[in-house]
């Protein structure tokens, strides 16, 4: 197993943090193109809790992200990315001087995106081959996982097979894709998660981020939480599934993440999640550590 931190310091030679921006993007999932409720996970903040203001600019919200880990980050090099909504969801100019503005910061030594799928129109594509030339850059496909009836729950709002196109574009044009997909999704038996993980591996993806189902205050998941429609893991059940996972992920194939940092001002549940070193502290000890 490859986790990005050992990846980060072979590649780059010293240790990286991300910084995590916000360019001021919105989602075809609420602007209406294809939904205005968005996915039933999502906050208001659309998963950008943690980065910085849209008000500012993207050199100053790199700054900023600066000053948060300076005490960690002795080395000073940092990942540009763009976590708000769907950071391809943009003109082409627009997108242009967000993403050289924030590649051409001397300390950022890679770019990575959080995107849809079905928002990468050929012009954006080529946009991101020509940063890669510059400096790596990344896009973070929000797949979540790959069972229709759990997509359409979600609202996901695409097919799978525009996942896998995608896919075949971005690595065609020398773009490497993380994808990120959720564990604990409703109706989905472990079985079904680790399909998914199977299915991401064999995508070509350069990277999967294994994220924890977080119930966040003011999404419709949370209605139906509280109407005891579904539940949430236990600590002990998403360790098991996480073993199971790690088992399965090729070496070639960067683990990015092994849980989740829910905001704990909204997180409704599973409230065990809040305590991020102790989970951390298991992870490193029962699946990293078999």
């Amino acid at each position: 197993m490859v986790m990005l931190n050992d990846h980060l310091k072979r590649r780059f030679g010293c240790k990286v943090y991300k910084i995590a921006l916000n360019g001021g993007f919105t989602c075809p999932n609420r602007d209406g193109s294809i939904d205005t409720r968005g996915c039933i996970f999502c906050s208001e903040g659309g998963s950008g809790e943690f980065a910085g203001s849209p008000e500012k600019s993207v050199t100053e919200q790199i700054e900023d992200g600066k000053r948060l880990v300076a005490e960690k980050n002795r080395s000073g090099k940092y990942i540009a990315y763009f976590q708000a909504y769907t950071g391809t969801y943009a003109p082409y100019d627009r997108l242009k001087k967000l993403y050289t503005q924030a590649i051409g910061h001397p300390d950022v030594v890679a770019l990575s995106i959080a995107t849809r799928p079905d928002c990468l129109p050929d012009e954006t594509i080529d946009l991101l081959s020509e940063l890669n030339m510059i400096k790596p850059v990344w896009v973070e496909l929000g797949l979540q996982t790959i069972h229709e009836r759990t997509a359409e729950y979600i609202r996901r709002g695409y097919d799978l097979s525009v996942y896998d196109e995608a896919m075949g574009r971005l690595r065609k044009a020398g773009v490497e894709v993380i994808t990120h997909m959720i564990i604990g999704l409703p109706g989905e038996t472990p079985e079904d998660m680790l399909e998914t993980v199977r299915y991401i591996c064999d995508s070509g993806a350069a990277g999967i981020k294994l994220q924890l189902l977080h119930i966040l205050r003011g999404t419709d998941l949370e209605r139906e939480y509280r109407d005891g429609k579904i539940g949430t893991l236990s600590e002990d059940e998403y360790i098991d599934i996480l073993k199971k996972c790690v088992e399965i992920i090729p070496d070639d194939v960067v683990i990015h993440r092994m849980t989740g940092d829910g905001d704990k001002r909204i997180l409704v549940a599973p409230l065990w999640s809040g305590n991020k070193k102790h989970v951390i502290n298991r992870i490193r000890n029962e699946v990293l550590r078999p």
